[in-house]
């Protein structure tokens, strides 16, 4: 049971140490100097969502606060190692919220031990579990740096359910990891609520995960995040490559920009040249371009799963088009592929002017407007790029010919 006599006493006696009045104190804490008053007095005590504040400016711990004491000096406690359990018990309380969902597959709620996810598919012989980690790299850096903070959770979850999406995976449930070095309760809601949404527009659910303190390990404001996602789909009808065939055509589905890769050469960057960051690019600053959400490409695709028309996929990410279409082209065949067909977003000639990049370093960093490939009969190209194209701009961009390489190069890319 908490004291708020002997809570207000000591909130009292920190303050004069401090040398601060009542209205200084209140001032810091951007509230009335009545309510330090009444604190002091025992009428009431910080509500939960002042105590961090009121703790950092006291230089206590919240534990300390609520206890009305101050520990001794000698003795260590997980406060003074920077981790309070009573404001992060509220972060979790935060967090559930944001865990709510209508799968009526997922048993149980934030609390437990680990989560409960329903995997019963009557409508499947052979359910194979398809499982992928991913972490959203060094844009997280750039977000938290320009309040990108609901936006990188975006990004991290349509690059993780695109990675699944390309065996033909329906995804369904998601955790997520935050490593942090302090736990800002406005910071992680934002993170979780992000991750929840995207999530959602993906049709799978955010189950669980961990949220991880480490005030001696993580700097202080710096969040690291990561999750994994469990996908299924029928072991007859996974998409790997293998029915890829001479003469079948490669498509291209558009990116919107940069996605998740590129980042360690975009901040060299503008380390370099720091006054780009505020460019006009087609009708976007710099850093609103760079910004863009990886592109979600499961809704447009999932309506072919079951056609038999999707040869192969892949997912262009770190190593470009040559890096990752590779993956699935069996031995013996080649993707030829048009440089001079693909259509690449002004960001990218941006930054390829701007920091003298080579060819073929832009090909093997960037995505170059190229986020999605598929591999499809020649004779079902047109069927499938129509109902692509009601998401996005989707093209031929080359065929599948015999060779001992995996991927050739025709062409030059149109940079003007």
């Amino acid at each position: 049971m908490l004291n708020s006599v002997r809570i207000g006493s000591f909130i009292m006696n920190k303050r004069r140490e401090l040398g601060m009045t009542q209205q200084q104190l209140a001032d810091r804490l951007s509230i009335s100097f009545q309510a330090v008053s009444k604190w002091e007095t025992g009428i009431s005590y910080p509500n939960i969502e002042i105590l961090c504040d009121l703790a950092t400016v006291l230089d206590v711990t919240v534990d300390e606060i609520l206890a009305g004491n101050e520990r001794e000096a000698e003795g260590l406690s997980y406060g003074k190692a920077g981790v309070n359990i009573t404001y992060t018990d509220t972060i979790k309380r935060e967090m559930a919220k944001h865990l709510e969902t209508q799968d009526t597959r997922v048993l149980n709620g934030l609390g437990p031990f680990a989560s409960l996810y329903d995997i019963h598919f009557p409508e499947l012989r052979e359910p194979v579990l398809v499982l992928k980690s991913e972490e959203p790299g060094s844009k997280q850096k750039l977000a938290m740096e320009y309040g990108y903070t609901e936006s990188i959770c975006h990004d991290m979850i349509n690059h993780l359910v695109n990675d699944i999406v390309v065996m033909g995976a329906k995804p369904l449930a998601v955790l997520d990891t935050i490593v942090c070095g302090s736990a800002q309760k406005d910071t992680i809601a934002g993170l979780v609520k992000g991750i929840a949404e995207a999530c959602r527009e993906n049709e799978c659910s955010l189950v669980g995960g961990e949220t991880s303190i480490q005030p001696l390990v993580v700097e202080h404001g710096v969040y690291v995040l990561t999750s994994s996602i469990a996908g299924i789909a029928e072991r007859s009808r996974i998409i790997d490559g293998s029915k890829i065939e001479e003469n079948d055509t490669v498509l291209a589905i558009a990116s919107n920009g940069l996605h998740t890769n590129g980042y360690s050469l975009v901040r060299l960057l503008m380390d370099r040249m720091p006054e780009i960051k505020l460019d006009k690019i087609g009708g976007l600053t710099f850093i609103e371009q760079i910004m863009k959400p990886h592109t979600p490409y499961y809704r447009a695709i999932k309506g072919l799963f079951r056609t038999g028309l999707l040869h192969g996929m892949a997912h262009i990410t770190g190593g470009g088009i040559e890096g990752n279409l590779t993956r699935v082209i069996p031995d013996g065949l080649c993707a030829r592929i048009d440089l001079s067909s693909l259509r690449v977003p002004e960001i990218f000639k941006y930054i390829r002017s701007h920091g003298n990049i080579s060819d073929e370093e832009m090909l093997r960093t960037f995505n170059c407007g190229v986020g999605f490939n598929f591999v499809v009969p020649e004779k079902h190209k047109e069927e499938v790029i129509r109902h692509v194209s009601k998401y996005y701009a989707c093209y031929e961009i080359g065929t599948i010919v015999k060779n001992t390489e995996k991927i050739l190069f025709e062409g030059r890319v149109n940079w003007l």
